[in-house]
Order: structure tokens, then C-alpha cells, then sequence
């Protein structure tokens, strides 16, 4: 048997071999490293397209009611869509002083000192400029991954 016949059999038949079929595709696979392969990525790509649930991916049902439901389900509190593991606030806060402890002795070195004395305002003013970016973003991400829970501790709902 020769690669090309082993890879039509195999792929288009989906198990419906007779008992020299079988034997033929069994020496082939001994014999043949490189369908040997193959065959192993089919089947394990087979085991997770089993392990993936009938509900995940709809086929017969139409995406606009599906999401609309999705949403709906997000929208009463379904514990299903909950972020697995979560944004660990004590994580934000450490990299926030981080940040902030690292922007503010950046000033004191002597690199910063002589650069700044040389340059002036052409290198203060975008400096400012994208260290208020940086924390504005940080900020507005900090905030926007705690909404809930921000929202169920200052009882805002």
C-alpha cells in the first residue's frame, strides 16, 4: 500500500473497514513513520473534537438567539461567565507601585538630569505627556477589570 492509498482510506472511510482493509492500513501504519504520524495527530485531534460539548459550537441553531441568550445569561449573574481565576487586585496594585516607584526615581538619575538639563522642555513635555498616558491607561484598565467588583463593594448596582 503506498502512502497516498493509506491517507484516502483513512480520512474519507471513518472506520468502515473489512478485515483485510484493516490488517493492510495496521502493516502499512507499522511499516510507515510518517503515516504512523499522521495517524496519531488524527486521533488525538479526534479525542479533543470529542471532549469539546455539543453546545459550544451550535450548528443548527441560529448565532443571533444564541448570543442574545449568552448575553442575557451574562446579565443575570450566570457564575459560568466569570472570569476563571480572575484580575487579582492585590496583582494591579503591586504593578501600579511598581510603576509608580520606578517613574519617580527615573528622575533622580544622572542620565535623566543631564538629558533633561541639555534639552529642556523638548524633552520634559513628552516625557509628561507619556508618563499621564501611561497612568490614565493603567488606571482605566485597573478600573475597567474590578468594575463588579468595585460596583458590588461600593454598592453601585
Amino acid at each position: 500500500m503506498r502512502c497516498d492509498d493509506f491517507t484516502d482510506m483513512f480520512y474519507e472511510r471513518d472506520g468502515d473497514f473489512s478485515f483485510k482493509e484493516r490488517l493492510s492500513l495496521a502493516v502499512h501504519v507499522f511499516l510507515c513513520k510518517r503515516c504512523a504520524s499522521k495517524l496519531r495527530r488524527f486521533e488525538d485531534a479526534r479525542e479533543l473534537l470529542a471532549g469539546i460539548p455539543d453546545s459550544f459550537v451550535p450548528v443548527d441553531v441560529d448565532f443571533e438567539d444564541t448570543i442574545m441568550a449568552r448575553l442575557c445569561a451574562e446579565e443575570e449573574g450566570d457564575p459560568a461567565f466569570d472570569i476563571p481565576g480572575g484580575f487579582s487586585t492585590k496583582g494591579w496594585v503591586i504593578a501600579g507601585v511598581v510603576i509608580l516607584v520606578s517613574l519617580s526615581t527615573s528622575f533622580f538619575s544622572g542620565d535623566f538630569i543631564s538629558i533633561a538639563v541639555s534639552q529642556g522642555s523638548a524633552f520634559l513635555l513628552p516625557l509628561g505627556i507619556m508618563i499621564g498616558i501611561l497612568v490614565s491607561a493603567y488606571g482605566a484598565l485597573f478600573i475597567g477589570s474590578h468594575l463588579k467588583e468595585f460596583s458590588e463593594r461600593f454598592r453601585l448596582h
